[in-house]
């Protein structure tokens, strides 16, 4: 009996998982502490921020930095860009991710395996490399200071992780599916649009959520190909604001938490379509 309890001790105390524990934690305080000083920096004056008072507990709530950004014109014009930008390119990119995957690995040619390697090794070059190229070719087409570049870039940019991650779960569908598809007269469009669609809705709610993101928080493109704040996007214009005298931290760490809203909705959302698409994808033998 001794022996047992000895046992059941040794199995409850584990060190290893004592500092994973601790490891973990520490890396979740370190996530955290932006966020914890962006929320901080909002509830606070541009006063209590400059004397050094930013980590400190506010004696009182300040709440005129979220009006200044109800109330400023230009943050609406930010939000509608963003959402102009966000929208589009990430139905594209997936979208044409979903159509290669799928001939990638349900309907392979000669020469296939090559062209899908051209196509996932634009996910090994920094963006930076074809910064100029692309600036000078936008402007001579007259794009400059529009939103088009910006959509452009980002559906192009995002064709090679949303090609790989599709061509990957479509290798993972029975071929005996497709097959029994066709038998029954069905074309190959409404194979993938009947039968491997469905049952590729964890992948694409995955690739939402991650291109959306990229997309909403993305500063370099919008910053090159836009110069007021007509076509500004979010993170461009949270750096535009600017106080009297000084940077106003209070307000750009306002506006960066309104800026932070839309992603984690649309994470939440897909949070539970994850679970809906995979029971709704799942293969009984």
């Amino acid at each position: 009996m001794a022996d047992a309890q000895a046992r059941v001790a040794a199995r409850e105390f584990n060190p290893w998982r004592a500092v994973l524990v601790i490891s973990l934690g520490c890396l979740a305080v370190l996530f955290l502490a932006p966020t914890v000083g962006v929320l901080l920096s909002s509830i606070k004056t541009t006063r209590e921020i400059a004397f050094g008072e930013l980590w400190t507990v506010p004696r009182t709530i300040y709440l005129g930095n979220f009006v200044e950004i109800l109330t400023n014109p230009a943050v609406p014009h930010y939000f509608k860009n963003t959402v102009l930008v966000t929208v589009p390119a990430t139905i594209l990119s997936i979208a044409l991710g979903v159509l290669a995957g799928y001939v990638f690995s349900k309907l392979p040619f000669a020469g296939s395996n090559l062209l899908f390697l051209v196509i996932i090794s634009g996910m090994f070059f920094p963006p930076q490399v074809i910064l100029i190229p692309l600036f000078q070719f936008f402007n001579a087409l007259g794009l400059i200071d529009t939103l088009w570049p910006i959509i452009c870039v980002h559906t192009a940019l995002g064709i090679p992780i949303c090609t790989l991650l599709m061509r990957n779960f479509f290798a993972t569908v029975p071929n005996a599916l497709r097959d029994a598809a066709i038998l029954e007269g069905a074309s190959e469009w409404q194979v993938l649009t009947r039968v491997a669609l469905p049952i590729s809705l964890p992948a694409i709610a995955v690739l939402a959520t991650l291109q959306f993101t990229w997309i909403w928080n993305d500063f370099l493109w919008p910053l090159i190909f836009t110069q007021t704040d007509e076509n500004r996007t979010i993170m461009v214009g949270i750096v535009n604001l600017r106080g009297q005298y000084s940077v106003a931290w209070g307000v750009q760490g306002a506006l960066s938490l309104l800026a932070s809203l839309p992603t984690l909705i649309v994470f939440l959302f897909f949070q539970r379509y994850f679970i809906k698409g995979m029971t709704m994808g799942a293969v009984k033998g």
